[in-house]
């Protein structure tokens, strides 16, 4: 097989692809999974026309995922805008795939990277973001894992932790992205807390479910992002909230302490405020304090400097933010916003400014942008 011959070609019959009508990362995706196929087909004879024989696989494969993108966008659609409080339904092919695709032969970060790819819908940008590396990282991680179960039978279940991972990025990305999930991952978290007691699924069921109950008050009638602090309680979905408090205490009196019980115990007390000046934050910092040991996360450190800054005073926030890196991601939206607590409105309104520019949505972008306007204007008047 002339393999220099077939990364040749690769652009090429990308750009056949794009031509035809797919966009440029699933006509990537289609190539990838027809490069496969000549990897296992070829060595037994090289077809006459190679690159017409790749043009003519990667389009089968890229319609074929057009199909089951269709078909999943149909189940979404058959699930209601708001998940009602209650069991599960009966376990569909959805949950059992997210399964097959966390296979055993797979790195955890790899098999949730595929699943999100595959089964979830997510673009390969999306999934970059939520690991925080480059999409082109995130590419060639995609293509490792396909060609890694390309030649294996999907009949060994992955684990639970690597499913619940697949699930809880699902959810983000529907809660706070381009493409509504959030419904989605609740429906099939809501079927596997059915058939398992693992405490952290019900964990992260509470966790969605306290976080889908402020959803009507996230963004105003413009589509413009309300931060927590000024949401309207009012609108918050209290027998969601009521429920996932109940979820969440019955896994807590096990006595496993897990990541997503964390996160949830954090929602559950923002939940539980009745106004934003009420809200523990003494309690919120002890909750990060054993995140951070479950996880070490950097994202977690942020979001623990937030709430020093609430519970500490600003400085103290501060001196908590200076300890990471500043190219994470919305550090420098942290420091804007601990600035101006502190009493320096020129420092943050020239960070919020960068932090706008940066912004990874247009709605957190617009926001940025008006904060930064905002202290601007108070500054020239």
């Amino acid at each position: 097989m002339n393999e220099s011959l077939l990364r040749d070609l690769v652009p090429e019959v990308i750009g056949v692809l794009v031509r035809r009508g797919a966009d440029f990362a699933a006509a990537e995706d289609a190539v990838q999974e027809a490069l496969v196929e000549a990897v296992r087909g070829w060595p037994a004879g090289e077809p006459r026309d190679p690159k017409g024989w790749l043009v003519t696989v990667a389009w089968r494969k890229f319609l074929d995922a057009v199909r089951a993108d269709t078909s999943r966008r149909r189940r979404e659609e058959r699930v209601e805008a708001e998940p009602a409080p209650g069991p599960g339904e009966g376990a569909d092919d959805t949950l059992q795939l997210y399964f097959l695709c966390a296979h055993p032969s797979l790195t955890p970060a790899s098999a949730v990277a595929l699943t999100l790819r595959a089964v979830g819908g997510l673009t390969t940008r999306q999934i970059a973001r939520a690991y925080l590396v480059p999409e082109a990282t995130m590419a060639q991680r995609i293509s490792r894992a396909k060609r890694t179960v390309s030649g294996v039978r999907l009949d060994r279940p992955g684990d639970v932790a690597t499913v619940l991972r697949v699930l809880y990025l699902v959810f983000n990305e529907g809660y706070s992205g381009d493409v509504d999930l959030a419904a989605e991952a609740i429906r099939l978290t809501r079927q596997l807390a059915a058939r398992t007691h693992h405490e952290e699924v019900a964990g992260l069921l509470a966790l969605m479910l306290l976080h889908h109950a402020r959803r009507a008050a996230r963004t105003g009638p413009d589509g413009s992002l309300v931060p927590l602090a000024e949401q309207d309680r009012g609108r918050w979905d209290t027998s969601l909230i009521a429920e996932g408090i109940d979820i969440l205490q019955a896994a807590l009196a096990r006595d496993r302490l897990g990541e997503f019980q964390a996160q949830a115990a954090i929602a559950a007390l923002h939940a539980d405020a009745r106004a934003a000046e009420e809200t523990d934050w003494v309690q919120i910092v002890e909750w990060y304090d054993e995140l951070v040991r479950l996880t070490d996360s950097p994202v977690v450190r942020l979001n623990r400097a937030v709430a020093v800054g609430e519970a500490d005073g600003p400085r103290a926030g501060l001196a908590a933010l200076a300890e990471l890196d500043p190219a994470l991601p919305r550090h420098t939206a942290v420091a804007a916003y601990l600035h101006e607590r502190d009493g320096d409105p020129v420092t943050a309104a020239r960070l919020y400014a960068e932090a706008a520019r940066s912004a990874p949505t247009l709605p957190e972008r617009d926001h940025l942008t008006r904060q930064a306007a905002r202290l601007n204007s108070r500054l020239r008047g």
